[in-house]
Order: structure tokens, then C-alpha cells, then sequence
């Protein structure tokens, strides 16, 4: 489960927000998120693997919260470990990175009546 955004760290991409399936963070472009809904985290990493500068942690206790340690978990390595576990990289570009597709939950809605 989603249990840390390092407000230190973050630099405001958006991207965590972006890629989580059950849009777990609030946020936009610019803000550091907010796990605003940490029961509905299915523990995927998707956020903490596409997250350009490690500013994420995601628990593998999936059922149960986790009291993290920001300045821990940084010395034990785990911040941007999983996607290290992947074998991606600082310095490489994902596609949401670059995908510029509008934010679901911050789109305005289309007015039909004219």
C-alpha cells in the first residue's frame, strides 16, 4: 500500500497521479500529491515505478498500514527501489512522462446543450 510522498523529494510531475489505476492521489501538475484515498492502493508500484525522483514508497503489505520512516527508508535504499528492481533509470523517459493526455479527475466536463 501508497504510504509515503516524500515532500523533499517530489518535484510536482504529476506522473504518480497519472499513472495510479485507482487514482489514489489528488493533485495536479506542480503540487506534490496527497494519498487521499490509501485503502484504495492495490499495491501495484505503479507510482513508485514510473516516479522520475524516487519520492514514493509503497508498502508490499498490501492489507495493512505501515508507519514509515522518510530518512529510513532513504538510508535503507527503498525510495525508487522498486523501479531500480526493473531495471529503469534516472535519465530515462517513460511514456507518461511525455504523454500529455489531460488528468481524468481535473478534466472540465463538455456542455452538450449548446
Amino acid at each position: 500500500m501508497i504510504e509515503l510522498v516524500s515532500d523533499s523529494r517530489c518535484t510536482g510531475c504529476g506522473i504518480c497521479v497519472k499513472v495510479c489505476p485507482t487514482n489514489v492521489f489528488d493533485g495536479a501538475v506542480g503540487e506534490v500529491p496527497v494519498i487521499a484515498r490509501q485503502g484504495d492502493c492495490q499495491t501495484c508500484f505503479m507510482c513508485e515505478a514510473y516516479c522520475p525522483a524516487d519520492a514514493l514508497y509503497v508498502s508490499p503489505l498490501a492489507d495493512e498500514t505501515e508507519h514509515v520512516d522518510e530518512d529510513a527508508l532513504a538510508e535503507a535504499g527503498l525510495l525508487g527501489s522498486w523501479r531500480s528492481r526493473l531495471g529503469w533509470h534516472k535519465g530515462q523517459t517513460r511514456l507518461a512522462a511525455i504523454d500529455t493526455t489531460p488528468f481524468l479527475h481535473r478534466v472540465e466536463p463538455v456542455r452538450l446543450d449548446g
